[in-house]
Formats: C-alpha cells, sequence, structure tokens
C-alpha cells in the first residue's frame, strides 16, 4: 500500500512539476508574441495588457539614478498610439536578451534586457504575465527603464 501511494505522489509531483513548465513556456512564448507585435507596430498591442495593469516607466537619469514613473493602462495605451507613427518612421525596435521567466505569486514574471534601435547601452525590463481562465495571457504589470528623459515630468 505504501509502495502504490508512492507512485502516486512522484506521478503526482511530475505532473504539477510538468504543468508549471508547461506554462512557464507559454508565459515565454506570450512575452516573444508581445515582441513581435510591437516591433511590428500592431493595433493588437492593448490585447496583451489586462485593462488595469500596472506599467512603471523607470527613468535611468544622467547622473544613473533612477526615477519611477507610474502609469494606468489607459493613459499608456494613448501615449502607445501617438508614439507608434514616429516609431515606424523611425524603424523603431527593441532587442531583447537574456530572457529568464520566473513563477511569482500573481503569475509568470519575464525578464529582460532591452536594447532599442540605434543604441550601444542595455536596459532592464521585465512583465508580469497571468494566465486567464479562458487560457490566455495578460500581462498584469510591466517595468521597462527608458533613458528618455521626458517622462520625468509625469513622476509624481
Amino acid at each position: 500500500m505504501k509502495k502504490i501511494l508512492s507512485i502516486f505522489a512522484i506521478l503526482g509531483f511530475l505532473m504539477g512539476t510538468q504543468c508549471l513548465a508547461d506554462d512557464a513556456a507559454s508565459a515565454k512564448a506570450f512575452f516573444n508574441s508581445y515582441v513581435s507585435a510591437a516591433n511590428s507596430y500592431s493595433t493588437s498591442i492593448p490585447n496583451f495588457y489586462s485593462p488595469n495593469a500596472k506599467i512603471i516607466r523607470q527613468v535611468v537619469k544622467p547622473d544613473g539614478t533612477l526615477v519611477n514613473v507610474y502609469t494606468n493602462t489607459s493613459t499608456y495605451m494613448k501615449q502607445l498610439k501617438l508614439g507608434q507613427a514616429t516609431a515606424r518612421l523611425r524603424k523603431y525596435k527593441n532587442t531583447y536578451r537574456n530572457i529568464t521567466v520566473t513563477k511569482v505569486a500573481n503569475g509568470y514574471k519575464v525578464s529582460a534586457e532591452r536594447q532599442p534601435t540605434g543604441e550601444t547601452y542595455w536596459l532592464k525590463t521585465y512583465q508580469i504575465e497571468q494566465k486567464q481562465p479562458n487560457g490566455s495571457w495578460k500581462i498584469v504589470e510591466e517595468m521597462m527603464q527608458t533613458k528618455e528623459q521626458i517622462f520625468l515630468k509625469y513622476a509624481k
């Protein structure tokens, strides 16, 4: 009897581990889809975000200090829409490296380094992605570092 219970316990553990691995892989695939959509200026970008996502732009000041600027999804989408036309003209894209996926309390944290087109530096970024009841994924939190000082006017 103990042997049978042990086998069931091991199988349950392995199945749970596989489920977590599948969700982590799915979260990374979702991130890659987001990157592809963003780099092609897709109008589907708003669909990647939860309506009440926490959006953080972490401004890297010239002296290296960091200032967090918070906004809501609605405001961010308006800013994004305004910026997309200019980005398309400039052929602006982001390249990502060192992508990692970590299980967190409210989903999966996908962290990476981001390099804007034409720059030599890399900036930190992360998204917390949450699997929805229907199986889709949504960004519920995003932090992206930027050297664009204009964001400081929104700091509180």
